[in-house]
């Protein structure tokens, strides 16, 4: 389950390339260390595949302009393409083009370390906006940006870079949705009739992508763009899914590796990859959903929702209830609140506006809440984008493993687990169940680990998250030998790198400046808890 934009659907995971033979083989066959895939014959194709493109596009380079002005991009970000194959198998197959943008280091020639690339998760999201972090000159970011440029991309099938789709963007987002939580077993058949009707979509509008659209795909696209960017080594910043990535580039590219910093961890192992991660989610997501109604009840004074976590609960399913019986505007139902609430156990940034809003409604003032959780059918662009971040979502979490076939499993699981934590349960099952039916062949997960040559990666993580459970963290710690954690602990926003929190920032300065990392793990006292 990931989050991009407004996306309705609740969604981290979140609740989304000729070259001279003689001297690229030889790179080429001892470039990769692993893949997910052998030919039979001990020979990797899709290794030499990759190489073959990262060698073409190291030659290509990239060529900078300005961003068109449909992009949204402000002036001193650069746009640009890197050809990728869309088969790594068939390097000279058919190709696509991935959009490339950044923002060059602000500090001298002497101080430049080269180019600091980043994705922020889904799958499904886009990183094209990272680079505004140095055109907005954002605080945490200021002495990194003098050492380097920043650097984002569409990961492919994402907005720019051949994008997928699997549903009519508007019919996507049309509201209300039925209750995600069944009543009854007509409510679970109807449920599953609409996944595999997704499923079926994904493959009549993406067919072509669909079997190309996996994590090891996109992080043998990272090398491309790596080679692309003329860099011999990788500097990588990815939270959320994007430590996923992060992970498998780890392990399929360990030499290619400079610095490496995965924020927010989805947990590597391929046992979890993915339908047992999405349950874990599911747990952790009512751990913090009780964080922030505790939190609303200690600020009673401000919201007026109860002076108690067990009464904003009962606020919640009476808000809830209501929406069931009749739709609040005509529009937000139960699966168009949680949509709008679930951002409250994401981030901590939007405790504050997600808990006035509420307090509005219940004070008398519907329209706040009733706006903020309904699709703007007018906004055909953000539309497109949201269908488009679900399907690249969709895709990739169901190509890359294998997932239970059996409904019966589906529903034992969930059934269970909604007991106790009913938050997002149900939401999230029905989100990922068109990987029951999935139209293509479904993958094997990389068995994520450590490569010789693979440098001291830095992991950071928060203890409550939600989306990504903080035993994530400790699973790809133990596996990437000689990374350091950082545990922000007692806190549970997703995505902790771009927080203000000194202990935390200054080390994330000091491991991209110089390569400085502590000589243990370390604990921080979590960042400020938002105040009314």
């Amino acid at each position: 389950m990931r989050r991009t934009g407004r996306a309705r659907r609740v969604a981290v995971l979140g609740s989304a390339g000729t070259l001279i033979a003689g001297t690229l083989i030889a790179g080429a066959l001892s470039a990769p260390a692993a893949s997910a895939h052998s030919d039979g014959h001990g020979q990797d194709r899709e290794a030499l595949g990759a190489a073959i493109a990262a060698a073409r596009a190291e030659k290509a380079g990239i060529d900078w302009k300005d961003c068109d002005a449909d992009w949204g991009l402000p002036t001193g970000v650069q746009c640009g393409w890197v050809t990728v194959p869309l088969d790594y198998a068939k390097p000279y197959g058919k190709q696509i083009k991935l959009a490339v943008d950044r923002a060059v280091s602000t500090g001298t020639k002497a101080e430049r370390q080269g180019a600091l690339v980043y994705n922020p998760g889904g799958p499904g999201g886009s990183g094209l906006r990272f680079p505004t972090r140095v055109t907005n000159k954002a605080p945490l970011w200021v002495k990194t940006s003098k050492a380097y440029d920043f650097v984002g991309f569409d990961p492919r099938g994402v907005g720019h870079s051949a994008p997928i789709s699997c549903i009519d963007p508007q019919e996507f987002v049309k509201a209300p949705k039925a209750d995600p939580v069944p009543d009854s077993e007509a409510d679970k058949r109807a449920q599953r009739k609409l996944a595999a009707e997704y499923a079926d979509g994904c493959a009549e509008r993406s067919g072509e992508m669909l079997p190309h659209m996996t994590t090891p795909n996109t992080a043998r696209d990272l090398d491309v763009i790596r080679a692309g960017l003329g860099e011999k080594k990788l500097n990588f910043l990815g939270v959320s899914y994007g430590t996923y990535l992060g992970a498998v580039y780890g392990t399929l590219f360990p030499t290619h590796v400079r610095r490496m910093i995965v924020d927010s961890v989805v947990n590597p192992s391929r046992d979890k990859i993915w339908y047992e991660a999405n349950l874990d989610q599911d747990v952790a997501f009512q751990m913090r959903w009780n964080d922030w109604t505790t939190w609303v009840a200690k600020n009673d004074a401000t919201f007026h929702l109860g002076t108690s976590q067990a009464q904003v609960e009962q606020q919640w399913l009476k808000l809830r209830a209501a929406a069931k019986k009749s739709p609040l505007g005509g529009v937000v139902g139960p699966a168009e609140l949680i949509g709008f609430f679930q951002s409250a156990p994401y981030y901590d940034s939007q405790w504050v506006p997600i808990a006035s809003t509420w307090s509005k409604y219940v004070a008398g003032d519907t329209q706040p809440l009733i706006d903020a959780a309904s699709p703007d059918m007018s906004d055909t662009a953000g539309n497109a984008s949201s269908e488009n971040g679900n399907a690249v979502y969709t895709a990739v979490e169901c190509t890359d493993a294998k997932w239970p076939s059996d409904w019966k499993k589906w529903d034992r699981d969930n059934t269970r687990l909604h007991k106790d934590y009913p938050f997002m349960t149900w939401a999230n099952a029905w989100m990922n169940l068109p990987c029951a039916t999935w139209p293509v062949k479904q993958q094997t997960p990389v068995d994520v680990k450590t490569g010789k040559g693979l440098p001291a990666v830095l992991i950071v993580q928060a203890t409550r998250d939600a989306a990504t459970p903080y035993p994530g963290a400790l699973e790809l710690h133990k596996r990437f030998k000689g990374s350091r954690l950082i545990t922000e602990k007692d806190a549970g926003s997703h995505g902790v790198t771009n927080l203000v929190n000194p202990c935390i920032n200054e080390r994330v300065d000091a491991y991209l400046l110089s390569g400085a990392l502590d000589s243990r793990d370390v604990t921080c006292e979590p960042h400020a808890t938002p105040k009314p």
